[in-house]
């Protein structure tokens, strides 16, 4: 039985090898309370068997929807290969000591853009945002730029895992890994199952 984190790996290498542009974007689709869905592009930072990782302001409307309703999708599409990966499963906070370390490596820049915007929130004016980057530089300037609170990783806890290959004549192959067992017990925990889907 394959791993599928084993076989995300190797198709991961390869898109980082053939894509022209963040080979680690991914489509995330979230739902709030009353299941109303919303989709965005956003980038993966650090993956592996216990789930795959991005960060983002915790008060704009992504972090609304999961914490309305922990659940989401990605999806990532390469078409260089004509290939994508469908990812489902829970959602859950990265710990602070994750979020700690990737903000110390982002960008100074991208740091103070943290600071300065309130995500998904209404903008009378770009030059309001600028002003509140600029206001943001100069409150840390010689010093480091710390993690805003409101700002952080987010989880997805596969418990299935698609992998889409394009065929001649669109019949394509699609492989399919179901976790068995709870993924809350532990990474891995429980196994994977893998199947075949029509196309």
């Amino acid at each position: 039985m394959t791993d599928p984190f084993a076989l995300f790996d190797t198709w991961f290498a390869e898109a980082r090898a053939s894509e022209l542009n963040d080979p680690n974007a991914m489509a995330l689709a979230t739902a709030d309370a009353s299941g109303r869905p919303s989709a965005r592009m956003v980038l993966l930072k650090s993956h592996g068997s216990d789930g795959f990782v991005f960060y983002t302001n915790r008060e704009g409307r992504k972090a609304a929807d999961l914490d309305a309703n922990p659940q989401a999708a990605l999806l990532f599409h390469w078409k260089s290969l004509r290939r994508q990966i469908r990812i489902e499963g829970a959602v859950n906070l990265a710990t602070n000591t994750e979020s700690d370390a990737y903000f110390a490596s982002r960008s100074r820049d991208s740091q103070l853009g943290a600071w300065a915007s309130d995500q998904s929130r209404p903008l009378d004016a770009r030059a309001t945002f600028e002003r509140r980057v600029a206001d943001a530089a100069a409150r840390f300037e010689g010093q480091p730029v710390p993690r805003p609170a409101h700002w952080g990783g987010y989880r997805i806890v596969p418990d299935t895992i698609e992998f889409w290959q394009d065929r001649e004549a669109r019949l394509h192959e699609r492989r399919v890994f179901t976790r068995a067992g709870d993924p809350g017990s532990g990474a891995g925990a429980g196994g994977w199952t893998e199947g075949l889907l029509y196309p």
